[in-house]
């Protein structure tokens, strides 16, 4: 092959071949730095629109996942208010419905019983009102209280619609005092309701008697309807409690296709690099020699 000055085609190989194995480097070098081996939408559009959108809903689930901790908190709150209602032998309906009794007894001074009453009824008006977490409070509600509260517990999306699941809370069903007295424990049936009932003026006889075993009833029914609220509750806070772990379940699982859609293989990334560094420093020394083609023409001219 003839040799010429104005055209060294084995330096212009070396220098094509080099620029490949830069623009290579190049490539793997961004890799490492990234972790991924699509970072960017010219690196594979389709991969890269696909991780986009599983990276937005997993953002919506962690918007899920942070309102069903909000959830979970209020349920709890208004679950262990009505469990402090409903009392035991010493507080609450229970204790009430036991002093009721008490009071059927002939000749037992029903005045002091009602002063213990009269403390149950306060105390249990008070649980109801320091039932609030973050301004909600289900069991003491006022004209501005929402009939229905929707928590969210869910996100899914199918192609571009997006889904969003709730949880509906019917107030009323918890409500024991309201601003127009028709709570559990306010509504007036009769001559009374729980929450008025008054024993300090009843006697032994037989309508005073009737009127204490109205009370008991209706003290009776009013320990159902409550444990019935609490058991109510206490089935949304298991709901919530397991849509928040598959909630987080969920995210995992869009994190490790996410990773799998994009994320570099450092062992393979590692490797190439070795490689590709060792093709550049060869692709150096290729196009150094080449350009010695020069200087071989010259020697020709030398006497």
């Amino acid at each position: 092959m003839a040799s010429s000055l104005l055209t060294n085609s084995a330096a212009m190989t070396a220098l094509q071949t080099l620029r490949n194995v830069s623009a290579s480097l190049q490539t793997t070098e961004n890799r490492i730095s990234t972790g991924q081996r699509v970072s960017t939408a010219s690196d594979n559009s389709a991969y890269w629109s696909i991780a986009t959108s599983m990276r937005a809903d997993n953002a919506a689930l962690s918007a899920v996942s942070d309102s069903l901790g909000l959830s979970a908190a209020t349920v709890d709150t208004e679950y262990t208010a009505l469990n402090k209602v409903i009392g035991d032998q010493n507080s609450g309906l229970t204790k009430l419905q036991a002093l009721l009794v008490e009071a059927k007894t002939a000749g037992i001074d029903r005045t002091k019983i009602q002063a213990e009453i009269t403390q149950i009824q306060q105390d249990m008006k008070n649980v109801a009102s320091a039932a609030t977490f973050n301004g909600v409070n289900w069991l003491s509600t006022n004209a501005s209280t929402p009939a229905t509260v929707n928590l969210v517990s869910s996100f899914s999306r199918v192609g571009g619609t997006p889904t969003i699941s709730t949880i509906t809370v019917t107030v009323a069903n918890y409500s024991l005092y309201t601003a127009t007295t028709g709570g559990i424990l306010d509504t007036v049936a009769g001559s009374a309701s729980v929450d008025s009932l008054n024993i300090g003026a009843l006697t032994d006889s037989t309508a005073d008697q009737t009127i204490l075993d109205g009370y008991i009833s209706k003290v009776t029914a009013a320990i159902n309807t409550v444990s019935q609220s609490a058991a109510n509750l206490g089935a949304i806070k298991n709901r919530i409690s397991n849509n928040s772990e598959f909630v987080k379940s969920l995210m995992d699982s869009v994190d490790r296709g996410i990773g799998q859609l994009v994320d570099a293989d450092m062992n393979a990334e590692s490797t190439r690099l070795q490689a590709l560094q060792t093709q550049q420093q060869l692709g150096v020394q290729a196009l150094s020699i080449a350009n010695q083609n020069s200087q071989s023409i010259l020697s020709l001219f030398r006497g």
